[in-house]
């Protein structure tokens, strides 16, 4: 069974349509103002509305308060909410109710032991998301092309289906499926021409290589 691909951080109708035609399962909208592919939950609603019924629609946020999520959930109106901070178990569950949307929780990876507690987001997860932690000194969750050992991942079974995530690239997301056995990837920097710029053919590329490996 091959692996299916979620492609975040988009901005532009070009680069959704490149999502949406390259077959994405999943398509990401930034929710955070520091990062260079935040966008506002209403420029993502009429953004995304193309892609409602063709790709699950990800709302990706960073601790956000329950304001920023109510906006999100009555404008954006997204399938998933990714939490890319440092949520609880009990603050997700929270974040479910409230918005009545699905859950990505990502867990960030460096070594072996940071797989510690992934089995305790089995009752309020909808998928788990291993990325790589980002360098000391950044001041972004993710997105930064960051990668962690993929073997890391290999034979490791969890009770929700997981994204691989960090520094995957058209050129590198066939092999880290084979060594990490990665059921789902997800790509942001590395189909981009700058931090935050989007590149079609890139991530046409991407979902190319995806549904070949």
């Amino acid at each position: 069974m091959s692996a299916h691909a979620k492609i975040c951080g988009l901005t532009t109708p070009e680069a959704l349509d490149a999502a949406l035609d390259g077959g994405a399962a999943f398509v990401g909208a930034v929710v955070f103002p520091k990062s260079p592919r935040h966008i506002h939950p209403l420029h993502g609603a009429t953004l995304f509305e193309r892609a409602r019924g063709k790709a699950k629609i990800v709302a990706v946020t960073v601790d956000a308060d329950d304001a920023l999520l109510t906006e999100i959930a009555l404008i954006l109106k997204p399938d998933l909410i990714q939490l890319h901070g440092a949520e609880t178990v009990e603050q997700a569950a929270r974040v479910r109710l409230l918005t009545g949307a699905g859950i990505i929780k990502v867990l960030p990876i460096r070594r072996a032991e940071d797989f510690a507690g992934a089995e305790d987001w089995a009752t309020v997860a909808d998928h788990l998301m291993f990325d790589a932690k980002p360098p000391e000194g950044s001041h972004l969750p993710g997105g930064v092309g960051a990668r962690f050992d993929w073997s890391l991942l290999a034979g490791r079974v969890f009770d929700r289906p997981w994204f691989l995530a960090g520094g995957l690239t058209p050129d590198n997301v066939a092999e880290a499926i084979s060594v990490s056995g990665a059921p789902l990837v997800d790509v942001s920097s590395g189909v981009e021409t700058a931090p935050g710029v989007k590149d079609a053919a890139r991530i046409t590329a991407f979902l190319e290589a995806v549904r070949s490996a």
